[in-house]
């Protein structure tokens, strides 16, 4: 997995419209790129809700939201259309980003184990030099704990 003060691994990958966004392209203070496993999912959907529920929050501190998770421009689109997401989500399908950040391997549930994506945040500041990891995230709540974390690092500055 990729560490602190890494520089974060670019990638360019596709939006629900099927547009190509680039990691080196972006501009912000800060990124936060996140990984979940799965779109429409339960614990997928809360993170996604809570973050587009922040959006202005975050915009307010210059940073950029980023999702990313398998599927493809269809599967995005739907679960952007199906709960009104306003944040950036991308589709990575053959999970080669996932593997570049190191989020992705075996994981267990209800005693089987399985390959996927795990729950895991990166918040970049504005060179992409990666200065916080959450991992095994939580879904419900994350969103004000990435805010809190931002507001906390804009402060030392």
């Amino acid at each position: 997995m990729l560490q602190l003060n890494n520089q974060a691994s670019d990638f360019s990958l596709k939006d629900r419209d099927g547009k190509l966004h680039s990691l080196n392209d972006m501009k912000a203070e800060y990124f936060v790129i996140y990984f979940y496993p799965k779109d429409n999912t339960p614990g997928c959907t809360v993170e996604a809700i809570e973050f587009t529920n922040d959006i202005s929050k975050f915009e307010k501190l210059n940073a950029k939201i980023i999702g990313i998770s398998g599927g493809d421009e269809n599967t995005k689109k739907t679960f952007c259309e199906k709960h009104n997401l306003r944040i950036l989500l991308l589709s990575d399908q053959d999970f080669s980003v996932c593997k570049k950040y190191g989020v992705y391997g075996e994981k267990s549930f209800m005693g089987k184990k399985f390959l996927g994506i795990k729950r895991t945040t990166f918040i970049l500041n504005s060179n992409k030099k990666i200065i916080k990891i959450y991992e095994n995230v939580k879904p419900e709540g994350h969103s004000k704990e990435i805010l809190e974390s931002i507001k906390n690092e804009k402060s030392r500055y």
